[in-house]
């Protein structure tokens, strides 16, 4: 096997409550994260050099892009020393609170354990993924999970939540500018009004898991408080697609994509219209299903 092929898929946070800052510098947070059937393809292909191609230009290939990181990380942690040439083809936008980096680097270890003739078991790799990026683990097994700590702290939900979340067609949208997640969170950290406390956001999701109530239901972010403070374009179409088109729109992660879960006989091209309209030609869209 010379040539190895994964998909890399985007993320959203459907339930994410920041509850706190770690003496670490880094926040601790429950969350609910579930797959998408649409993102990023990697192909890594065996060669004499490890390099990265990639067919969005504004991506940096260099040492600091998370797929080399993880090449390295795997060499590290199996001492395989084969060179790779990894082409990505990049739909996941940067800056969006999707994923997309982390994504990639899960997909790079996968790549890299097959094209190595899996020295590594799913455990290892598990471990190797949280030390790359605090949600890199989630990207792991493909199902809805629980996240908690730093983000690596995975728990894979049940048949029964799952069913709940998966096939739900998804409308994800985001502006023409990102989000600095470490901005996000130092805005938060100089606001701690703002943290949930984690005994709050763990009972909020006991209740849903034990109900049988809608994905609707499970919506929360309170990262949303201190983004949307500083980037009003959010709230504003956030806002107006609820009181034009009945949406729940919710931001993902830090930012600055949201999404809205679509109900049936939803009107996607009036709502990619008006979306269009408020946020001008660089706004990015796509309608997507619950992996």
């Amino acid at each position: 096997m010379n040539t190895v092929s994964q998909f890399a898929p985007a993320k959203l946070n459907l339930f994410l409550a920041i509850t706190g800052r770690r003496t670490d510098g880094f926040h601790d947070l429950v969350s609910v994260a579930v797959p998408l059937d649409w993102g990023d393809h990697l192909e890594a292909t065996l060669a004499e050099a490890t390099t990265l191609q990639c067919d969005d230009p504004e991506l940096p290939v260099g040492e600091t892009n998370l797929v080399l990181k993880a090449a390295a990380a795997f060499r590290a942690a199996t001492g395989w020393n084969e060179g790779v040439a990894f082409r990505l083809n990049k739909r996941i936008p940067m800056g969006a609170g999707l994923g997309g980096g982390s994504s990639d680097a899960v997909a790079a270890l996968r790549a890299m354990n097959e094209l190595a003739g899996r020295p590594m078991a799913p455990d290892e790799l598990l471990k190797l993924a949280a030390q790359l990026g605090a949600d890199c683990a989630l990207f792991l097994g493909g199902v809805p999970v629980i996240m908690r700590g730093k983000g690596g702290q995975i728990e894979p939900m049940g048949a029964f939540e799952s069913a709940r979340l998966r096939g739900r067609r998804v409308f994800v949208f985001k502006p023409g500018f990102g989000v600095s997640t470490p901005w996000a969170y130092g805005r938060m950290a100089a606001q701690p009004e703002t943290y949930l406390p984690a005994a709050e956001a763990e009972m909020r999701l006991r209740r849903w898991r034990e109900g049988n109530a809608s994905a609707e239901a499970l919506l929360f972010n309170n990262m949303e408080t201190v983004v949307f403070a500083k980037y009003p374009a959010l709230p504003a179409l956030h806002y107006s697609l609820r009181a034009r088109f009945g949406l729940d729109p919710r931001m993902s992660g830090s930012g600055s994509a949201s999404y809205a879960f679509l109900p049936e006989g939803a009107d996607l091209p009036a709502i990619e219209t008006w979306v269009r309209e408020a946020w001008g030609p660089t706004a990015f869209m796509v309608t997507a299903q619950v992996a």
